[in-house]
């Protein structure tokens, strides 16, 4: 899962942001050792994550600039994933096939990733396990949330993950992508709804450049 965190579009819901933490903060923060507690609240969120099958949903992306961006959330598990921006903000990203398709509506330009090279391959992977190539490094609890940070095994400095999860109910609620140089983006979900059929065409990607200018809407 090399470049995990450090593709240069910030992959899943994509831009970059100003500072947070840095690469000293994240080698502090890959030493933590979770306790007995911790550890029962990994176990939790894999739980509850594994048993989100599809999810549709609204987000609100926000920068560490205050720039925003909001759009439509589809995940399927295992491996499916369509992330559609409202304009006038052009990409869309489509996960399917073991690739991460970025599009560019206003330069016409699809690039392709390999999906467990980006963050939205954890998000999607099924069976989901927060160990192997992944390492959990922090668990934080507040007021009816809990925060759990993840960073990538082989190289914990090159960025984080930090997922948010509502207590009452216990829910993802939002997570935030800070990369090796600490350029952080919040991602709130709203509108959730989960456990529907989805159209499987939602994750196909076909090129305008191919077959015309409404292929991927």
């Amino acid at each position: 899962m090399s470049h995990f965190f450090s593709s240069r579009r910030a992959f899943l819901f994509g831009l970059a942001a100003a500072g947070l933490g840095g690469r000293r903060a994240l080698a502090q923060a890959a030493r933590r050792q979770l306790s007995a507690v911790d550890q029962n609240d990994v176990s939790r969120v894999e739980g509850y994550l594994n048993g989100v099958k599809t999810l549709r949903a609204r987000f609100l992306q926000v920068d560490g600039r205050g720039g925003t961006a909001e759009g439509s959330l589809f995940i399927s598990r295992p491996g499916k994933l369509r992330v559609d921006y409202d304009q006038p903000n052009p990409n869309l990203l489509i996960a399917n096939n073991s690739l991460l398709i970025h599009y560019d509506r206003q330069l016409h330009a699809p690039a392709y990733l390999p999906l467990n090279s980006t963050p939205a391959g954890l998000l999607v992977r099924d069976p989901l396990s927060l160990s192997g190539d992944v390492t959990v490094t922090d668990v934080e609890h507040g007021p009816a949330v809990l925060r759990i940070t993840v960073t990538q095994t082989s190289d914990p400095r090159a960025g984080k993950v930090t997922f948010i999860f509502g207590e009452r109910p216990f829910v993802l609620t939002s997570w935030q992508i800070t990369d090796a140089q600490g350029a952080a983006t919040r991602v709130t979900l709203y509108d959730v709804q989960s456990g529907m059929t989805l159209d499987p065409k939602l994750f196909e990607f076909r090129d305008p450049a191919t077959f015309g200018n409404d292929a991927t809407r």
